[in-house]
C-alpha cells in the first residue's frame, strides 16, 4: 500500500511539472489584441451584430463551390475515356460542358460574375 502511494505521488508531481513546463513554453510573449480576436469572412466580431450580409460575397462563394465541384466531376471523365464507347463518351462530355456553359452564361447575364458594381 505504501508503494502505491509513493507511485501516485511521483506520477502526480511528474504530471504537474510537465503541465507547468508546457504552460510556460507555449505562452505567447506578445499579446496583441488585434491578433487575438476571431476573424472570419472580413467581418469584425466586435462590431454591430445585425450588420447586413453582403449577398454579392455569398453569390461569389456559391459560384466558386459549384465550379470547384465540377472539377470533381470532370476528372473521372478523363479516366473513363478508354473504358467507354467513344460516341457515348463524347455525348456525355458534350452535354456536361453544355450545361456548364448555360450556367455560366446565366450567371453572366444576371451580373453575378462582376466583382465590382
Amino acid at each position: 500500500m505504501n508503494m502505491m502511494i509513493n507511485w501516485f505521488l511521483v506520477i502526480s508531481i511528474l504530471m504537474l511539472i510537465i503541465s507547468l513546463l508546457i504552460f510556460f513554453i507555449s505562452k505567447k510573449v506578445n499579446l496583441d489584441t488585434q491578433k487575438s480576436t476571431p476573424f472570419e469572412c472580413g467581418f469584425n466580431p466586435l462590431s454591430y451584430a445585425r450588420m447586413p450580409f453582403s449577398t454579392h460575397f455569398f453569390m461569389i462563394a456559391v459560384i466558386f463551390l459549384i465550379f470547384d465541384i465540377e472539377i470533381m466531376l470532370i476528372m473521372p471523365m478523363v479516366i473513363t475515356f478508354k473504358m467507354m464507347k467513344i460516341w457515348f463518351w463524347i455525348l456525355t462530355c458534350s452535354m456536361f460542358t453544355f450545361i456548364l456553359l448555360i450556367g455560366i452564361f446565366h450567371e453572366w447575364m444576371n451580373g453575378m460574375i462582376n466583382w465590382t458594381k
